[in-house]
């Protein structure tokens, strides 16, 4: 599917591209390959003269600079960028590639998922008059989108930590709480990476086009503010990486305390019960003559000797407050 993107009134307008007469008719600023068919494709480069990019493409050369440089200038002045975009889903976050290409001012996307940064642009474009006025307008918009967007992620990431930290500084956290908080933290810990890695690759981006010298003063300005957000937003990801460090931390500790209480359990047990052990032991020896039976209360006093020797023990530990759970 095409759509191509005009200015009206300082208006972004939209409308789908069905055929070949469609594009060439068209006065755009942005055409959007969303899915696009390999017919499709091939409308783009009978008119425009250049090849889509594509992950599948025949062009080894070009497949290598999109896959390392990420951004190249061909000899018909034709610039190639190619970025990662953040969405966010049920399962966590994702990077999904999208390749542009930017000719007389006109830019080309091919992306393959309906991406949330997109269709912000799109509704603030048609609301808002002289929003932008070109094909490096709309790239430059994009990137501020997805900015905004993952700073979004990374505020909602921030929400479910506080009631992450709630569940494991609370008075009593169960294996079960901790295998659950500890799972939480280990998703929330890869959309942060995700988030970061984003943020990066936006950077980049934006580095590469300010040193192009395309840009006009203005853009070139604009491009310096997101790169200040960018530059914020890295540093909240390593607040939010440090945060999630300690939780797991904690939560880790918490399952270290739940475990060595059950072996101080244990190990009360085995020394309460060692005394009687070795009265048991004493008592059971093969005597030629055992002395129990030459007296009338010998295995009485031997059996209260060593229950004393059980319950002493015991009231020991509970005195000094070893035998406590909690």
């Amino acid at each position: 599917m095409i759509n191509a993107f005009y200015l009206e009134s300082g208006r972004l307008r939209q409308w789908p591209v069905g055929s070949l007469a469609d594009m060439r008719s068209s006065r755009t600023v942005w055409m959007d390959f969303f899915e696009a068919s390999a017919e499709e494709r091939q409308w783009a480069r009978e008119i425009y003269g250049f090849k889509l990019p594509d992950d599948d493409s025949e062009d080894e050369e070009v497949g290598d600079i999109e896959a390392s440089a990420r951004f190249f200038v061909e000899e018909s002045g034709a610039l190639r960028i190619r970025s990662d975009f953040f969405l966010l889903g049920d399962d966590g976050g994702e990077n999904l590639r999208v390749s542009f290409v930017l000719k007389d001012n006109v830019l080309f996307s091919v992306h393959s998922e309906d991406l949330a940064s997109f269709r912000l642009l799109r509704l603030r474009a048609r609301s808002q008059p002289g929003y932008v006025e070109d094909g490096k307008d709309v790239l430059l918009e994009l990137y501020a989108a997805n900015v905004e967007y993952s700073a979004d992620a990374l505020e909602g990431l921030y929400q479910r930590l506080n009631a992450f930290s709630d569940k494991v500084l609370s008075s009593h956290v169960d294996d079960e709480i901790a295998a659950t908080v500890l799972s939480d933290i280990a998703r929330e810990e890869d959309l942060n990476g995700q988030v970061r890695r984003n943020l990066m690759d936006t950077r980049r981006a934006l580095s590469a086009l300010m040193r192009s010298k395309l840009l006009a003063s203005e853009q070139f300005d604009n491009a310096r503010h997101i790169l200040r957000d960018i530059d914020s937003l890295d540093g909240h990801t390593g607040f939010l990486f440090d945060k999630l460090n300690f939780l797991m931390a904690a939560t880790v500790g918490f399952i270290n305390i739940n475990q060595n209480k059950i072996i101080k359990i244990f190990s009360v047990a085995s020394v309460a019960l060692l005394p009687p052990t070795l009265i048991a032991s004493l008592y059971g020896m093969n005597f030629k003559f055992m002395p129990e039976l030459n007296w009338q209360f010998g295995y009485g006093f031997a059996l209260c000797v060593m229950l004393l020797s059980i319950v002493a023990p015991f009231w020991f530990f509970r005195r000094k407050g070893w035998l406590k759970l909690n």
